[in-house]
């Protein structure tokens, strides 16, 4: 056989499905989000009859608001179930663009804004769209997996950008600057973030911008989908900044704010020529978003706000509890998060390797949480809890991990 037969069949049959058939060479760079592998086995213990309290899945556990829910069934009615612009409902697009203008004191127009089936399509289709092979994309390590799998994928170069207790989990921007490079094509972060909890201020922001001058050719990726989702923290975004909107792309949506994560609804805003590429990704990946969600999704931006403020509120309060009670446990410590509704906790005084912790929490306590290398390699060391669970259920949970931990 000749050798370049021979490497080629080699090749293959290393990257073959059970069926043996083969898989496409660049399914092995993708990764997964591993919370949904968590929550598997948790409803696989449920199933044989163990009680399991989640906190490891980042879905708030309050219902969609009423007049949204009304909303979408007025839309079925009125006859909203055909194709929709691939770029979003028109009139979708000019809501979003005024009530994200107005939120984050900043003018957008309707054209900028590009309407998706979730916030995770706004980070692929702008991955795919402005990421060639070997192109650098540096990106908040712990951070949402989705990121670094999505570079991965596309053939991009993933450069951690560390977020370290020592630093509060705010990203080193010395660091930062001895990264950046004229091969850097994208910079991801996410403010308030997930698995942190941080919010990154005003003079942070600004200090980052000024350090992406020299880079013009350099996109950033802003996800702000926790933006409304803070406790005394101002949120802020690094899009408001001299020269900064231009190359800004701002993934948001209603999954988090508004318990409307079945929905499948997100947006993006950005320079309109990329709003333009963008949709033409989207035209070939799904067509459009559904249509009357996106009417559904008009009423939760105009109507009564009462609902996913009363739901911050209650988060506040379960932050509070869940971090004095996770710091109670021996060997576990955290910091106070100031935004999401998550918090990593250092178990490094334990002894465990935190995925062995994380899945003896699991099977012995019937607490479902997360590695911390869920969200990447430096996320050793932690584990992540969701405080998206009512009080006495928080409350429980501490109690059974701090028996299993002082047995």
């Amino acid at each position: 056989m000749p050798i370049k037969k021979a490497k080629r069949m080699k090749k293959l049959q290393a990257c073959t499905f059970a069926c043996g058939m083969p898989e496409s060479p660049r399914m092995k760079r993708m990764g997964t989000e591993t919370a949904f592998d968590m929550l598997v086995k948790a409803r696989n213990l449920e199933a044989q009859g163990k009680n399991i309290i989640h906190l490891e899945i980042g879905e708030p556990d309050f219902d969609t608001p009423q007049n949204i829910k009304d909303a979408c069934k007025k839309a079925l009615d009125e006859g909203y179930t055909h194709y929709g612009p691939a770029q979003g409902l028109p009139e979708l697009r000019k809501v979003i663009a005024e009530k994200a203008g107005e939120f984050r004191k900043m003018t957008f127009k309707p054209e900028q804004v590009v309407v998706t089936p979730g916030g995770k399509p706004i980070m692929s289709y702008a991955i795919m769209a402005l990421v060639d092979d070997g192109d650098e994309v540096i990106y908040v390590n712990p951070g949402y997996p989705i990121y670094e799998s999505m570079i991965d994928f596309m053939g991009g170069k993933s450069v951690p950008l560390p977020l370290l207790e020592e630093n509060d989990f705010m990203p080193d921007l010395k660091y930062l600057k001895k990264v950046l490079n004229k091969k850097t094509r994208m910079l991801i972060i996410n403010t308030p973030h997930n698995p942190c909890g941080v919010v990154f201020s005003e003079s942070y922001l600004k200090e980052m911008a000024k350090m992406l001058e020299p880079y013009p050719n350099l996109w950033v990726l802003s996800d702000e989908i926790y933006s409304r989702v803070t406790y005394g923290a101002k949120f802020e975004t690094i899009a408001k900044f001299p020269g900064m909107q231009e190359r800004t792309i701002i993934l948001d949506g209603y999954s988090k704010i508004f318990a409307m994560t079945g929905w499948r609804a997100g947006y993006g805003i950005m320079h309109p020529e990329l709003a333009q590429a963008i949709s033409r990704v989207a035209t070939n990946m799904n067509s459009c978003t559904t249509t009357f969600v996106q009417r559904a999704c008009i009423e939760a931006l105009v109507g009564p706000q009462d609902a996913p403020e009363n739901m911050v509120k209650e988060f506040h309060k379960r932050r509070d509890v869940i971090v004095d009670g996770l710091n109670s446990i021996k060997g576990f410590s955290c910091k106070l998060p100031q935004g999401a509704f998550y918090i990593i906790v250092n178990i490094k005084k334990t002894g465990y390797d935190c995925r062995e912790l994380a899945d003896k929490i699991l099977h012995e306590a019937g607490v479902a949480c997360l590695s911390g290398t869920c969200f990447g390699s430096y996320g050793k060391g932690y584990l992540r809890f969701s405080y998206a669970n009512s009080i006495p259920n928080i409350k429980e949970a501490i109690n059974r991990i701090k028996r299993y931990i002082e047995k």
